[in-house]
Parts: structure tokens; C-alpha cells; sequence
């Protein structure tokens, strides 16, 4: 399987511009304008840029306020009281040209084209994808009932203080009346959010504490095997029996919660360095500034000579540099997770690392791009399961589970439409979570919430390394067998019994 080429590393992060609402709005509407006006500043006017300003508060509002979940339903009233008070609606430059816009990027470009020469998707995959970016919900650009408010609005203040410009209205006053307006929306903004955005999770306010730092390993290997984009309820409702027999011979966490916004770069990150974005940096797929600022569970590896490895797309290198090794993206979906599994037998056979991280994406771009009430997503969780079997039967083959911990987990789930995930929706909060191993208790569950940010201190207190600078998540002791036992047999049994 090939690594992420140059190009690609580059080519996902320019994608991100398009693909993250907040750098999304303010692209598509200055190349809507760009377009609309397309006769003025080919022939040398570029009066209607002095528009510009006085939409510019709106365009610093609406990249702060994203108007997740439900509050996307207010975003209509400022564009209503627009219309009102100003009695200015193009329905060519809206109805005709932006929506048209919106709607062949996201269903056309996006759904059908991007998707068919990345993973191999349809071509008549746009009979399915209009429908899922009108359900969609998530923090993308594939988010019609938030970005459709907020373009038209924007652009109506663009072209209306353009076209007063034109017929010599001063620009001071016509700003000072569209700034008092933007006054009033960050006003309605910062209540709504302030009042209304109360599902994020509890932030943990130590740092990790429950249990001192390790000093000898319990483990002589950790494998985390992440299966990106899993629904919890979804997962339950697949044939997965390999994945489902090792989590009721370990310890499950029931109400494990990943963090906020729920996007892939956001989520490893904050389970690889055991902390939040507003510590770690990385706040969306669209990393402005390379490397999480903080230490990562590789650092942490690396003070007591021990090496971890994250198998893992292009995205990733963003938030851990050199410590990933990556896949293309860019090949048929029913051959991607086959390739990462191969490739994890390589490492584990060329540079034995003490942790191994591997990220399978199959299920999760079949939720992007099919959607996840449908049997494609649980056909992409079965087969998931089956890989896994085969890869941890390989393992057990070469001996290297004889004191090695397995981690089973997903990132974060994924809502209805475009298998949106980033705001929490239903579907998105609670992913499946469940370690294996001779040091983790048998047949145990645990249903008290806990969150992602446990993975890397957990990780450190298994291989006996410092707990990451930064980390907050308390390690799950709960998993820790309390006394050694022997449960060889039994162990040899489930594993010949999966092969």
C-alpha cells in the first residue's frame, strides 16, 4: 500500500479550505460575488469590491459562530430582518447563481465526482448525496441548513451596500447603518451561543491524577485499533462476532464520549495527547499551525526508550508529524482497510514498536459519501471485523500478545446526512471502547461516562511511561486486573476459536 504522496498531504489540506464551514463561507461567497460581477472586473471596474466592507463584521461573526445543531434554525431571522429593513433581495444572485452553486459543488463536485476518483464511488452517486446534504448537520460545507442562511445573507449585504456605492451613496454612512445591523447579529449570536450551546462536554480540570505515574510496564505492547467513524448503535447492529466476543471477554466503557468538535484531526489529537483543542491547538481538520502544541503519547515513549507508530491518512501528519505513517486516501473503499491491515503487519514485522496505533477508514467515508442508515456503512463494519480477526490472529501466531494490551475504539460516530460528525449530534457523542489483554479484566463493563482524552495516560500507565504533559483523562483503572491469574488457556481458546 502506498504512503501519502507529497502532493497528497497538500492536496488535503487545500481540500479542507473547501470541505470546513468556517473557511468555506467566506471562499464560496467572495468567488460567488467573483463569478456575479464577472463583466465589471474583467472590464477593469472594481467598484463593487467597496461592498465589501460593509459586510466585512458579518463575515468575522459568522466564522466565530458556527450555529451548531438546532441554533442553525435562528440563522434565518437576521437575513429576514435584512429583508425588512432594507427591502433588498436579488433572486438571481441567490436563487440562480448561489444556490446553484451550493448545490453542484456539494451534491455534483463533492458527492459524486470527488468521491468517484478518490474512493471509487458511483458515478450516480448524486441521486443519494442531495439527500444527505439537506439532513446534514455536521461542521462541513455539506451543511446546507447552516450554510445557505449565512451565504445568502452575506452576499444580500455585499451586493445591496455595492449597489448604493454605484449610485453615490457616501460609504461612510451606508457602513455605519450595515455595521450597527452586524452589531445586532453578533449581539443575537453571543446570546444564543451563550444561553442555547450547552451540550459540549465537561471539560476535566486536573491534570491526569488518579493514579500515580507508572514506573514498570503491565503491558509489553499496546495495539489500538481505531475504526474511524463507527456509530455506536450501528456498530451493535452488525455481524461482527470477532469484535463483539473480545469486548465481552475484556472490559467495555459503555458511555465513552469523544470531545469537541467531534472532526478525526480534533479527536486523535486529543486521544493521543489526553487533552482538549483549546490546549492541544487543533480545532478542526483545517490545522492552521503544524504539530499539537503539547506532548503526544509518542513523546512520552520516547523518555523511557520505547518507540509508538500511528498508521493513519494524510490529515494526521498535521497534528503528529514524523511519528505517522501514512496511507493514501486515494484508492477503491473496498481495498482500503485490506491495505492498512497489510501494512500494519509490516511495521509490526520491520520495526516492532512498543505502541501501535492503526486507523481504519473504510467505515467512515462510506458514511460520508452513502450515508449511515444504510447497509453499506454495516457492511463496512463487518468487514472491519473480520480484518480485525485475521490481523489480531496473526498476532497471536507470532507470539506478540503474550503480554500485549488490545484497544478497540472509534474516534467519533457520525449523524444522519453526509455521516456528519463535528457537533455532536445523535449518532456522533458516543463511540464503542474496549480494551483486551492479559492485564484487563474479563467479562466487565462500565457504564460511567468517560471520555476519549483517557486514551493516552491510559496507554502510558499500560507501558509504563510518563503520562503526556497535558494530559487531563483520568487512566481507566477501572480495566486494570486487580490481581495476576492464569487465563492463558482460555485466551489461546478465543483465539484459535476467531482463526
Amino acid at each position: 500500500m502506498k504512503q501519502a504522496s507529497r502532493f497528497e498531504k497538500i492536496a488535503a489540506r487545500c481540500w479542507n479550505l473547501l470541505n470546513e464551514g468556517k473557511p468555506f463561507t467566506p471562499i464560496f461567497v467572495a468567488g460567488t460575488m467573483m463569478i456575479y460581477h464577472a463583466a465589471d472586473w474583467m472590464g477593469g471596474s472594481w467598484g463593487w469590491l467597496l461592498g465589501l466592507a460593509a459586510a466585512l463584521p458579518l463575515f468575522v461573526i459568522y466564522y466565530v459562530y458556527d450555529y451548531p445543531l438546532f441554533l442553525r434554525n435562528y440563522l434565518w431571522i437576521p437575513y429576514v430582518v435584512f429583508l425588512i429593513v432594507w427591502s433588498f433581495a436579488d433572486a438571481s444572485l441567490l436563487l440562480l447563481l448561489a444556490s446553484g452553486l451550493y448545490f453542484f459543488f456539494t451534491v455534483f463536485f463533492w458527492g459524486t465526482l470527488y468521491y468517484h476518483l478518490r474512493i471509487g464511488t458511483s458515478w450516480w452517486n448524486f441521486t443519494r448525496f442531495w439527500k444527505l446534504v439537506l439532513k446534514n448537520s455536521d461542521s462541513t460545507s455539506g451543511n446546507a441548513q447552516e450554510q445557505l442562511p449565512k451565504c445568502f445573507l452575506l452576499l444580500s449585504v455585499w451586493e445591496y451596500a455595492s449597489r448604493q456605492i454605484e449610485q453615490g451613496t457616501a460609504l461612510a454612512p451606508l457602513c455605519g447603518a450595515l455595521w450597527l445591523f452586524a452589531a445586532g447579529v453578533w449581539l443575537f449570536s453571543w446570546i444564543l451561543h451563550r444561553n442555547l450551546f450547552d451540550w459540549q462536554p465537561e471539560i476535566i480540570p486536573t491534570y491526569t491524577n488518579n493514579v500515580p505515574s507508572p514506573t514498570v510496564p503491565i503491558s509489553d505492547k499496546v495495539y489500538v485499533i481505531v475504526i474511524d467513524g463507527m456509530r455506536k448503535d450501528r456498530f451493535e447492529a452488525a455481524n461482527a462476532p470477532f469484535l463483539k466476543q473480545l469486548r465481552a471477554q475484556g472490559t467495555e466503557f459503555a458511555q465513552m464520549e469523544t470531545v469537541y468538535p467531534a472532526r478525526t484531526v480534533v479527536c486523535f489529537t486529543s486521544m493521543f495527547t489526553g487533552t482538549y483543542p483549546f490546549e492541544h491547538g487543533i480545532r478542526s481538520n483545517m490545522v492552521w499551525k503544524l504539530g499539537a502544541k503539547v506532548e503526544t503519547i509518542f513523546d512520552s515513549l520516547r523518555k523511557i526508550g520505547k518507540t509508538g507508530r500511528l498508521l493513519g491518512i494524510a490529515h494526521l501528519v498535521d497534528s503528529f508529524g514524523d511519528d505517522v505513517e501514512t496511507v493514501t486516501a486515494v484508492m477503491p473503499n473496498d481495498l482500503a482497510d485490506r491495505y492498512i491491515i497489510e501494512r500494519a503487519k509490516r511495521i509490526v514485522e520491520e520495526q516492532h514498536p512498543d505502541l501501535l496505533v492503526v486507523q481504519l477508514i473504510a467505515t467512515d467515508q462510506t458514511g460520508h459519501s452513502r450515508g449511515v442508515l444504510y447497509d453499506e456503512y454495516i457492511e463496512k463494519i463487518e468487514e472491519a471485523d473480520a480484518l480485525i480477526a485475521e490481523f489480531v490472529g496473526w498476532l497471536e501466531e507470532r507470539g506478540e500478545l503474550e503480554r500485549a494490551t488490545l484497544i478497540v475504539c472509534a474516534d467519533h460516530g457520525q449523524a444522519d446526512g453526509i455521516g456528519g460528525h463535528g457537533h455532536l449530534d445523535e449518532g456522533e457523542r458516543y463511540v464503542p471502547f474496549f480494551l483486551y489483554g492479559p492485564a484487563i479484566e474479563a467479562g466487565k463493563r462500565v457504564d460511567e461516562k468517560k471520555s476519549l482524552v483517557s486514551l493516552a495516560p491510559t496507554i502510558a500507565y499500560l507501558l509504563g511511561a510518563p503520562y503526556p504533559s497535558h494530559s487531563r483523562g483520568p487512566v481507566l483503572i477501572e480495566a486494570m486486573r486487580k490481581e495476576e491469574s492464569d487465563e492463558e488457556a482460555a485466551r489461546h481458546r478465543f483465539f484459535a476459536g476467531a482463526q
